[in-house]
C-alpha cells in the first residue's frame, strides 16, 4: 500500500535550520509531483512546497520563499525539505504527499518546534 514516512523534525531555535526527509512507497514515485504540507494546532493544512517529477521546478508560498528548499531523489523515492532561518510561525507537523494522489492516506508527519 501507499506509504509516506516523514522524519527529521525536532526542536530548533529561531533562526536555525532543519532538513526533513520523506520516504514514499507503494506507487511509481518518479512520475508524480510531490509536495510538503504543514499543519499547526487549530489551523488548516498548508501547502509549503511543491516539486515536479524531475525536480527541476519548485513552487513555494511567500511565507517560506527564500528560506525553504524542496528537492527529491527519485532513485530513493525520497523528497527533502531544507528549512533555513526558521521562525516560530514555522512550527507545525510537516507532511509529504503527492498533490495528484488525493486518495492516498497521509503519513504520521514530523513535528517541527521553533523556540523564540
Amino acid at each position: 500500500q501507499v506509504q509516506f514516512v516523514e522524519s527529521g523534525g525536532g526542536l530548533v531555535q529561531s533562526g536555525g535550520s532543519l532538513r526533513l526527509s520523506c520516504a514514499a512507497s507503494g506507487f511509481p514515485f518518479s512520475i508524480y509531483d510531490m509536495a510538503w504540507y504543514r499543519q499547526a494546532p487549530g489551523k488548516t493544512r498548508e501547502l509549503v512546497a511543491t516539486i515536479t517529477t524531475s525536480g527541476v521546478s519548485t513552487v513555494y508560498p511567500d511565507s517560506v520563499k527564500g528560506r525553504f528548499t524542496m528537492t527529491r531523489t527519485n532513485i530513493k523515492n525520497t523528497v527533502y525539505l531544507q528549512m533555513n532561518s526558521l521562525k516560530p510561525e514555522d512550527a507545525a507537523v510537516y507532511y509529504c504527499h503527492s498533490p495528484t494522489r488525493s486518495g492516498d492516506a497521509w503519513g504520521q508527519g514530523t513535528q517541527v518546534t521553533v523556540s523564540s
